[in-house]
Protein backbone atom coordinates (compact mmCIF):
# COMPACT_ATOMS: atom_id res chain seq x y z
CA UNK A 1 0.00 0.00 0.00
CA UNK A 2 1.50 3.33 -1.03
CA UNK A 3 1.84 6.00 1.54
CA UNK A 4 1.99 9.72 0.95
CA UNK A 5 5.21 11.30 2.28
CA UNK A 6 4.88 14.42 4.36
CA UNK A 7 5.48 17.41 2.12
CA UNK A 8 8.18 19.95 2.82
CA UNK A 9 6.50 23.29 2.21
CA UNK A 10 8.64 25.90 0.53
CA UNK A 11 6.20 28.73 0.75
CA UNK A 12 6.58 29.52 -2.97
CA UNK A 13 5.04 26.57 -4.87
CA UNK A 14 1.22 26.70 -4.76
CA UNK A 15 1.06 22.96 -5.40
CA UNK A 16 2.48 22.33 -1.92
CA UNK A 17 -0.66 23.72 -0.32
CA UNK A 18 -2.95 21.24 -2.09
CA UNK A 19 -1.37 18.40 -0.11
CA UNK A 20 -2.05 20.05 3.30
CA UNK A 21 -5.28 20.00 5.21
CA UNK A 22 -6.71 23.08 6.91
CA UNK A 23 -5.10 22.39 10.30
CA UNK A 24 -1.70 21.89 8.71
CA UNK A 25 -2.08 25.09 6.68
CA UNK A 26 -3.04 26.99 9.82
CA UNK A 27 -0.11 25.54 11.73
CA UNK A 28 2.27 26.37 8.87
CA UNK A 29 1.01 29.95 8.68
CA UNK A 30 1.42 30.35 12.44
CA UNK A 31 4.92 28.92 12.22
CA UNK A 32 5.85 31.39 9.50
CA UNK A 33 4.49 34.31 11.51
CA UNK A 34 6.45 33.13 14.53
CA UNK A 35 9.62 32.80 12.48
CA UNK A 36 9.19 36.31 11.08
CA UNK A 37 8.71 37.62 14.61
CA UNK A 38 11.80 35.74 15.77
CA UNK A 39 13.82 37.21 12.92
CA UNK A 40 12.66 40.72 13.81
CA UNK A 41 13.36 40.16 17.50
CA UNK A 42 16.76 38.68 16.75
CA UNK A 43 17.66 41.63 14.51
CA UNK A 44 16.77 44.27 17.11
CA UNK A 45 18.33 42.19 19.87
CA UNK A 46 21.60 42.00 17.95
CA UNK A 47 21.38 45.73 17.21
CA UNK A 48 20.89 46.69 20.87
CA UNK A 49 23.64 44.33 22.06
CA UNK A 50 26.03 45.75 19.45
CA UNK A 51 25.20 49.32 20.52
CA UNK A 52 25.79 48.36 24.15
CA UNK A 53 29.18 46.86 23.29
CA UNK A 54 30.15 49.97 21.30
CA UNK A 55 29.01 52.35 24.04
CA UNK A 56 30.72 50.40 26.84
CA UNK A 57 34.21 51.89 26.17
CA UNK A 58 32.67 55.35 25.67
CA UNK A 59 30.88 54.93 29.00
CA UNK A 60 34.17 54.16 30.73
CA UNK A 61 35.78 57.23 29.14
CA UNK A 62 32.82 59.47 30.00
CA UNK A 63 32.89 58.39 33.64
CA UNK A 64 36.64 59.02 33.69
CA UNK A 65 36.19 62.50 32.20
CA UNK A 66 33.32 63.45 34.50
CA UNK A 67 34.73 62.02 37.74
CA UNK A 68 38.48 62.40 37.18
CA UNK A 69 39.36 65.01 34.57
CA UNK A 70 36.52 67.47 35.17
CA UNK A 71 36.61 67.23 38.99
CA UNK A 72 39.48 69.26 40.45
CA UNK A 73 39.54 67.53 43.84
CA UNK A 74 39.59 64.07 42.27
CA UNK A 75 42.25 65.13 39.77
CA UNK A 76 44.45 66.58 42.52
CA UNK A 77 44.04 63.42 44.59
CA UNK A 78 45.08 61.38 41.55
CA UNK A 79 48.26 63.30 40.74
CA UNK A 80 49.28 63.90 44.37
CA UNK A 81 51.31 60.64 44.59
CA UNK A 82 53.44 61.86 41.67
CA UNK A 83 55.19 64.25 44.07
CA UNK A 84 57.00 61.22 45.51
CA UNK A 85 57.60 59.46 42.20
CA UNK A 86 61.39 59.12 41.65
CA UNK A 87 61.20 59.84 37.90
CA UNK A 88 59.04 62.93 38.41
CA UNK A 89 61.29 64.16 41.21
CA UNK A 90 64.37 63.71 39.03
CA UNK A 91 62.79 65.60 36.13
CA UNK A 92 61.63 68.48 38.33
CA UNK A 93 65.00 68.65 40.09
CA UNK A 94 66.80 68.96 36.76
CA UNK A 95 64.38 71.58 35.44
CA UNK A 96 64.44 73.70 38.61
CA UNK A 97 68.24 73.46 38.82
CA UNK A 98 68.58 74.73 35.24
CA UNK A 99 66.18 77.61 35.94
CA UNK A 100 68.03 78.59 39.12
CA UNK A 101 71.47 78.37 37.48
CA UNK A 102 70.34 80.77 34.73
CA UNK A 103 69.81 83.38 37.44
CA UNK A 104 72.64 82.42 39.81
CA UNK A 105 76.30 82.21 38.75
CA UNK A 106 79.64 83.58 39.91
CA UNK A 107 78.89 87.00 38.45
CA UNK A 108 75.69 87.24 40.49
CA UNK A 109 77.51 86.11 43.63
CA UNK A 110 80.23 88.78 43.04
CA UNK A 111 77.64 91.50 42.60
CA UNK A 112 77.87 92.35 46.31
CA UNK A 113 81.65 92.76 46.17
CA UNK A 114 82.94 96.33 46.14
CA UNK A 115 83.61 97.51 42.57
CA UNK A 116 87.20 98.30 43.41
CA UNK A 117 87.81 94.76 44.62
CA UNK A 118 86.04 92.90 41.80
CA UNK A 119 88.87 93.03 39.18
CA UNK A 120 91.40 91.58 41.61
CA UNK A 121 88.97 88.91 42.80
CA UNK A 122 87.97 87.93 39.25
CA UNK A 123 91.65 87.78 38.25
CA UNK A 124 92.46 85.64 41.29
CA UNK A 125 89.61 83.26 40.49
CA UNK A 126 90.67 83.09 36.83
CA UNK A 127 90.77 79.48 35.71
CA UNK A 128 88.81 78.43 38.79
CA UNK A 129 85.60 79.96 37.45
CA UNK A 130 84.49 76.82 35.62
CA UNK A 131 85.13 74.44 38.55
CA UNK A 132 83.44 76.92 40.88
CA UNK A 133 80.40 77.15 38.60
CA UNK A 134 80.30 73.35 38.43
CA UNK A 135 80.51 73.12 42.21
CA UNK A 136 77.80 75.74 42.57
CA UNK A 137 75.56 73.80 40.18
CA UNK A 138 76.17 70.61 42.18
CA UNK A 139 75.27 72.43 45.39
CA UNK A 140 72.10 73.85 43.83
CA UNK A 141 71.15 70.43 42.41
CA UNK A 142 71.63 68.73 45.78
CA UNK A 143 69.64 71.41 47.58
CA UNK A 144 66.80 71.29 45.05
CA UNK A 145 66.74 67.48 45.19
CA UNK A 146 66.48 67.61 48.97
CA UNK A 147 63.65 70.13 48.72
CA UNK A 148 61.78 68.16 46.06
CA UNK A 149 61.82 65.14 48.37
CA UNK A 150 60.30 67.15 51.24
CA UNK A 151 56.70 67.57 52.36
CA UNK A 152 56.90 71.27 51.44
CA UNK A 153 57.30 70.34 47.78
CA UNK A 154 54.35 67.93 48.00
CA UNK A 155 52.18 70.83 49.21
CA UNK A 156 53.40 73.06 46.38
CA UNK A 157 52.86 70.23 43.89
CA UNK A 158 49.24 69.91 45.02
CA UNK A 159 48.68 73.66 44.79
CA UNK A 160 50.25 73.92 41.34
CA UNK A 161 48.18 71.04 40.00
CA UNK A 162 45.00 72.50 41.45
CA UNK A 163 45.69 75.80 39.67
CA UNK A 164 46.73 74.11 36.45
CA UNK A 165 43.66 71.85 36.46
CA UNK A 166 41.27 74.73 37.08
CA UNK A 167 42.89 76.61 34.19
CA UNK A 168 42.76 73.62 31.86
CA UNK A 169 39.11 72.82 32.59
CA UNK A 170 38.30 76.51 32.29
CA UNK A 171 39.84 76.57 28.83
CA UNK A 172 37.92 73.45 27.78
CA UNK A 173 34.59 74.63 29.17
CA UNK A 174 35.00 78.28 28.21
CA UNK A 175 34.87 79.43 31.83
CA UNK A 176 36.14 83.03 31.91
CA UNK A 177 36.65 83.01 35.69
CA UNK A 178 39.99 81.19 35.44
CA UNK A 179 43.51 82.45 34.94
CA UNK A 180 43.45 81.31 31.33
CA UNK A 181 43.90 83.92 28.63
CA UNK A 182 43.62 83.48 24.87
CA UNK A 183 46.17 85.54 23.00
CA UNK A 184 46.03 85.12 19.27
CA UNK A 185 45.91 81.39 18.67
CA UNK A 186 47.51 80.38 22.00
CA UNK A 187 46.01 79.71 25.43
CA UNK A 188 48.45 80.87 28.10
CA UNK A 189 48.72 80.94 31.88
CA UNK A 190 50.81 83.51 33.81
CA UNK A 191 53.13 81.57 36.13
CA UNK A 192 54.47 84.58 38.08
CA UNK A 193 52.79 83.49 41.35
CA UNK A 194 54.12 79.95 40.88
CA UNK A 195 57.69 81.18 40.38
CA UNK A 196 57.45 83.33 43.53
CA UNK A 197 56.20 80.40 45.64
CA UNK A 198 58.93 78.08 44.39
CA UNK A 199 61.57 80.74 45.04
CA UNK A 200 60.36 81.28 48.61
CA UNK A 201 60.26 77.56 49.34
CA UNK A 202 63.77 77.07 47.98
CA UNK A 203 65.09 79.95 50.05
CA UNK A 204 63.34 78.67 53.15
CA UNK A 205 64.79 75.24 52.53
CA UNK A 206 68.33 76.54 52.79
CA UNK A 207 69.05 77.71 49.24
CA UNK A 208 69.74 81.31 50.19
CA UNK A 209 70.96 82.37 46.75
CA UNK A 210 67.44 81.76 45.43
CA UNK A 211 66.40 85.04 47.04
CA UNK A 212 68.24 86.96 44.27
CA UNK A 213 65.93 85.50 41.63
CA UNK A 214 63.72 88.37 40.46
CA UNK A 215 60.00 88.12 39.91
CA UNK A 216 59.49 86.55 36.52
CA UNK A 217 56.33 87.00 34.47
CA UNK A 218 56.22 84.09 32.08
CA UNK A 219 53.43 82.64 29.99
CA UNK A 220 52.97 78.89 30.04
CA UNK A 221 51.26 77.61 26.90
CA UNK A 222 48.43 75.23 27.71
CA UNK A 223 47.22 74.60 24.17
CA UNK A 224 46.51 76.23 20.83
CA UNK A 225 43.09 77.84 20.69
CA UNK A 226 42.29 75.79 17.58
CA UNK A 227 42.93 72.59 19.54
CA UNK A 228 40.74 73.84 22.36
CA UNK A 229 37.98 74.57 19.87
CA UNK A 230 38.23 71.04 18.45
CA UNK A 231 38.12 69.19 21.79
CA UNK A 232 35.83 71.52 23.75
CA UNK A 233 32.60 70.07 22.32
CA UNK A 234 33.72 66.48 22.84
CA UNK A 235 34.86 67.25 26.38
CA UNK A 236 31.54 68.83 27.32
CA UNK A 237 29.57 65.96 25.78
CA UNK A 238 31.60 63.35 27.67
CA UNK A 239 31.38 65.38 30.88
CA UNK A 240 27.59 65.65 30.63
CA UNK A 241 27.25 62.03 29.55
CA UNK A 242 29.36 60.75 32.45
CA UNK A 243 26.36 59.97 34.63
CA UNK A 244 23.95 58.91 31.88
CA UNK A 245 25.89 57.04 29.23
CA UNK A 246 26.63 54.01 31.48
CA UNK A 247 22.91 53.81 32.34
CA UNK A 248 21.98 54.00 28.66
CA UNK A 249 24.49 51.23 27.93
CA UNK A 250 22.98 49.00 30.61
CA UNK A 251 19.44 49.68 29.35
CA UNK A 252 20.47 48.79 25.79
CA UNK A 253 22.13 45.58 26.98
CA UNK A 254 19.09 44.56 29.04
CA UNK A 255 16.77 45.40 26.15
CA UNK A 256 18.86 43.29 23.79
CA UNK A 257 18.72 40.34 26.16
CA UNK A 258 14.95 40.63 26.70
CA UNK A 259 14.29 40.77 22.96
CA UNK A 260 16.48 37.75 22.23
CA UNK A 261 14.86 34.43 21.44
CA UNK A 262 17.53 32.60 23.45
CA UNK A 263 18.05 34.92 26.38
CA UNK A 264 20.71 32.96 28.25
CA UNK A 265 22.80 32.82 25.11
CA UNK A 266 22.21 36.56 24.66
CA UNK A 267 23.46 37.22 28.20
CA UNK A 268 26.67 35.33 27.46
CA UNK A 269 27.11 37.16 24.15
CA UNK A 270 26.44 40.58 25.67
CA UNK A 271 28.79 40.07 28.60
CA UNK A 272 31.62 38.81 26.40
CA UNK A 273 31.06 41.58 23.81
CA UNK A 274 31.30 44.26 26.48
CA UNK A 275 34.38 42.61 27.97
CA UNK A 276 36.09 42.49 24.57
CA UNK A 277 35.12 46.11 23.80
CA UNK A 278 36.65 47.50 27.01
CA UNK A 279 39.69 45.26 26.52
CA UNK A 280 40.22 46.93 23.13
CA UNK A 281 40.06 50.30 24.91
CA UNK A 282 42.70 49.10 27.36
CA UNK A 283 44.94 48.02 24.50
CA UNK A 284 44.37 51.42 22.87
CA UNK A 285 45.55 53.21 26.02
CA UNK A 286 48.76 51.19 25.97
CA UNK A 287 49.37 51.87 22.27
CA UNK A 288 48.62 55.57 22.71
CA UNK A 289 51.14 55.71 25.57
CA UNK A 290 53.88 54.55 23.24
CA UNK A 291 52.85 57.04 20.54
CA UNK A 292 52.60 59.85 23.11
CA UNK A 293 56.06 59.22 24.53
CA UNK A 294 57.60 58.91 21.05
CA UNK A 295 56.30 62.38 20.13
CA UNK A 296 57.66 64.17 23.19
CA UNK A 297 60.15 67.01 22.62
CA UNK A 298 63.78 65.96 22.76
CA UNK A 299 64.38 67.77 26.05
CA UNK A 300 61.44 66.11 27.81
CA UNK A 301 62.00 63.42 30.44
CA UNK A 302 60.34 60.34 28.93
CA UNK A 303 60.24 58.34 32.15
CA UNK A 304 58.61 61.19 34.07
CA UNK A 305 56.10 61.75 31.27
CA UNK A 306 55.27 58.05 31.32
CA UNK A 307 54.72 58.15 35.08
CA UNK A 308 52.38 61.13 34.72
CA UNK A 309 50.43 59.43 31.92
CA UNK A 310 50.07 56.20 33.89
CA UNK A 311 48.82 58.08 36.93
CA UNK A 312 46.29 60.11 34.96
CA UNK A 313 44.74 57.06 33.26
CA UNK A 314 44.95 54.87 36.38
CA UNK A 315 41.25 55.29 37.19
CA UNK A 316 40.27 54.61 33.57
CA UNK A 317 42.39 51.45 33.47
CA UNK A 318 40.85 50.35 36.76
CA UNK A 319 37.37 50.85 35.29
CA UNK A 320 38.36 48.80 32.25
CA UNK A 321 39.60 45.94 34.44
CA UNK A 322 36.42 46.03 36.55
CA UNK A 323 34.11 45.91 33.52
CA UNK A 324 36.20 43.18 31.89
CA UNK A 325 36.21 40.97 35.00
CA UNK A 326 32.49 41.62 35.53
CA UNK A 327 31.72 40.67 31.93
CA UNK A 328 33.66 37.42 32.21
CA UNK A 329 32.00 36.55 35.55
CA UNK A 330 28.49 37.24 34.19
CA UNK A 331 29.16 35.26 31.01
CA UNK A 332 30.52 32.34 33.01
CA UNK A 333 27.57 32.39 35.39
CA UNK A 334 25.03 32.51 32.56
CA UNK A 335 26.77 29.69 30.73
CA UNK A 336 26.92 27.46 33.80
CA UNK A 337 23.20 27.92 34.41
CA UNK A 338 22.32 26.73 30.90
CA UNK A 339 21.41 23.33 29.55
CA UNK A 340 24.52 22.76 27.48
CA UNK A 341 26.34 19.46 27.78
CA UNK A 342 29.46 20.91 29.35
CA UNK A 343 27.45 23.17 31.67
CA UNK A 344 25.44 20.18 32.92
CA UNK A 345 28.65 18.23 33.45
CA UNK A 346 30.17 21.05 35.54
CA UNK A 347 27.00 21.29 37.62
CA UNK A 348 27.05 17.50 38.07
CA UNK A 349 30.62 17.64 39.37
CA UNK A 350 29.59 20.48 41.71
CA UNK A 351 26.55 18.66 43.14
CA UNK A 352 28.33 15.31 43.45
CA UNK A 353 31.29 16.93 45.17
CA UNK A 354 29.10 18.62 47.78
CA UNK A 355 27.12 15.38 48.28
CA UNK A 356 30.37 13.47 48.82
CA UNK A 357 31.51 16.12 51.29
CA UNK A 358 28.28 15.71 53.27
CA UNK A 359 28.72 11.96 53.25
CA UNK A 360 32.28 12.36 54.48
CA UNK A 361 30.99 14.39 57.42
CA UNK A 362 28.42 11.70 58.18
CA UNK A 363 25.45 14.00 57.51
CA UNK A 364 22.60 12.20 55.83
CA UNK A 365 19.89 14.76 56.53
CA UNK A 366 19.64 18.39 57.60
CA UNK A 367 16.11 17.97 58.94
CA UNK A 368 13.54 20.74 58.72
CA UNK A 369 16.14 23.22 57.47
CA UNK A 370 17.00 20.92 54.57
CA UNK A 371 13.33 20.46 53.67
CA UNK A 372 12.78 24.23 53.77
CA UNK A 373 15.87 24.85 51.61
CA UNK A 374 14.68 22.18 49.18
CA UNK A 375 11.30 23.89 48.89
CA UNK A 376 12.73 27.39 48.29
CA UNK A 377 15.94 26.31 46.57
CA UNK A 378 15.57 28.42 43.43
CA UNK A 379 14.34 31.45 45.37
CA UNK A 380 17.39 31.29 47.61
CA UNK A 381 19.73 30.92 44.65
CA UNK A 382 18.27 33.96 42.90
CA UNK A 383 18.40 35.87 46.19
CA UNK A 384 22.14 35.22 46.39
CA UNK A 385 22.60 36.50 42.84
CA UNK A 386 20.45 39.59 43.55
CA UNK A 387 22.39 40.43 46.73
CA UNK A 388 25.70 40.06 44.87
CA UNK A 389 24.49 42.43 42.13
CA UNK A 390 23.22 44.98 44.67
CA UNK A 391 26.48 44.90 46.63
CA UNK A 392 28.45 45.40 43.44
CA UNK A 393 26.37 48.43 42.40
CA UNK A 394 26.31 50.14 45.80
CA UNK A 395 30.08 49.72 46.23
CA UNK A 396 31.56 53.19 45.67
CA UNK A 397 34.56 52.26 43.55
CA UNK A 398 34.77 48.49 43.03
CA UNK A 399 38.04 46.99 41.87
CA UNK A 400 38.63 43.71 40.03
CA UNK A 401 39.58 42.18 43.38
CA UNK A 402 36.27 43.38 44.86
CA UNK A 403 34.33 41.85 41.94
CA UNK A 404 36.15 38.53 42.35
CA UNK A 405 35.57 38.56 46.12
CA UNK A 406 31.84 39.20 45.62
CA UNK A 407 31.72 36.34 43.12
CA UNK A 408 33.58 34.00 45.49
CA UNK A 409 31.25 34.87 48.39
CA UNK A 410 28.25 34.23 46.12
CA UNK A 411 29.67 30.84 45.11
CA UNK A 412 30.21 29.97 48.78
CA UNK A 413 26.60 30.96 49.56
CA UNK A 414 25.36 28.78 46.69
CA UNK A 415 27.49 25.92 48.02
CA UNK A 416 25.89 26.30 51.45
CA UNK A 417 22.44 26.13 49.85
CA UNK A 418 23.44 22.99 47.97
CA UNK A 419 24.89 21.50 51.16
CA UNK A 420 21.71 22.13 53.16
CA UNK A 421 19.36 20.93 50.41
CA UNK A 422 17.94 17.54 51.43
CA UNK A 423 16.76 16.36 48.04
CA UNK A 424 17.69 12.75 47.39
CA UNK A 425 20.99 12.28 45.56
CA UNK A 426 23.21 9.24 45.32
CA UNK A 427 26.21 10.27 47.44
CA UNK A 428 28.63 8.60 45.06
CA UNK A 429 26.91 9.58 41.85
CA UNK A 430 29.04 8.89 38.83
CA UNK A 431 29.84 11.96 36.79
CA UNK A 432 30.30 11.15 33.13
CA UNK A 433 32.37 13.31 30.87
CA UNK A 434 30.28 15.17 28.26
Amino acid sequence: MATRADPVPSGDDPDDHHSLDDDERSELAELRVRMRRHRVRSFFSALLITLAAVLAPLSAVSVWVADEIADTDRYVATVAPLASDPDVQAAITAQVTDAVMKKIDLNSLLSNVAPSDRPDLESALGALSDPLNSGLEGFVHQTVASFVASDAFARIWTQLNRQAHAAFVGALTGDSNTAVQVRGDTVTLDLAPVVDQVKNQLAGGGLGVASVIPTVHTDFTLAKSEDIKNVRTGFRILELAGNWLPLVTVVLAVGGVLLAVHRRRAVVTTALAVAVAVAVLGIGLTVFRVVYLNHLPGAANERAAGAVYDQLVRFLRLTIRVVFVLGVVVALGAWLSGQGRWAQWVRGVWESGIAAFRLGLGITSTGAVGRWVRRYRHVLQWAVVAVAVIVMFVWSYPTPVVILCIAIVAVIALAVIEFLDDRRQPPAARVTSP
